[in-house]
């Protein structure tokens, strides 16, 4: 078995469980499926592996999932997590037909936190530092909204806050210059496991290509090897995966977003 094979197993074995939705407010299950509530009326659908499952079967889930979540008016939206290792034959196409849209494919990058503790030269007047107040969350969550792309929303940032107040181990990292917020993330490590992964990594655009993105990896590395956490995983876009991989992280899979609108 390669490295790359036993990373995707641990993946798969540790991570594709209750590892997977620590903020959940509820979970339901159908069949392999877990059917995950989020606060913010966030709906997500995930799943260890769909059982060999035949395409007839598959499509029976989607309809009833959805269902189940447009029963509740408090659901907005709903993301079906999908692995392009599983074995999922008609998904695609039953996501389609139940009104799901693909967003962008991202790699699945696992790797030994200590690859990525580097020591990084900042741009002049930019510094890191780990934030927990709420003033500096909302400020971090607006970053991030705008440089996705998405409408910025006090209910993403709500979902966070209510993730600090779990005090679950979440870290929250930020890039500043002159008080202005230019590139953020989250350290999750992940209880039971030898995982942390590394989210929500995002960088203005005009302050992109300068290090600030490989600085904040590597603040949130060290602190994964102090809590004792020796791999690091995350999903990632074509603009942090070239980072990761340059730094010994192995692209094992990837995975792709459907999602719902009400």
């Amino acid at each position: 078995m390669t490295l790359s094979q036993q990373l995707l197993m641990a993946y798969d074995q540790q991570l594709r469980t209750d590892a997977e939705t620590p903020s959940a407010i509820a979970v339901e299950h159908l069949g392999p499926l877990r059917l995950v509530t989020f606060a913010a009326g966030s709906g997500f659908v995930t799943y260890q592996d769909l059982d060999g499952a035949n395409a007839l079967t598959i499509a029976q889930w989607v309809a009833e999932a959805l269902a189940f979540y447009r029963s509740d008016p408090a659901i907005v939206r709903v993301e079906w997590k999908t692995r392009g290792h599983d074995h999922a034959p008609g998904l695609h196409r039953a996501l389609l037909d139940n009104g799901f849209e693909p967003g962008e494919t991202e790699s699945i990058m696992i790797g030994p936190a200590n690859a990525l503790t580097v020591d990084v030269q900042l741009p002049t007047g930019v510094s890191l530092r780990r934030v927990a107040e709420e003033r500096d969350i909302r400020a971090m969550s607006a970053m991030q909204d705008e440089v996705f792309g998405v409408d910025v929303s006090d209910g993403n940032a709500d979902a966070i806050l209510h993730r600090m107040a779990l005090d679950d181990g979440m870290e929250l990292w930020v890039a500043e210059h002159e008080g202005l917020i230019v590139s953020a993330g989250r350290l999750e490590p992940v209880p039971d496991t030898e995982f942390a992964g590394i989210w929500g990594g995002a960088t203005r655009p005009e302050w992109r290509g300068q290090g600030i993105y490989r600085a904040l990896t590597a603040a949130r590395a060290r602190a994964a090897l102090t809590l004792g956490k020796r791999l690091i995983h995350s999903d990632s876009t074509e603009y942090s995966r070239p980072i990761l991989e340059r730094y010994g992280l192995l692209r094992v899979s990837t995975t792709t977003p459907y999602r719902w609108r009400r």
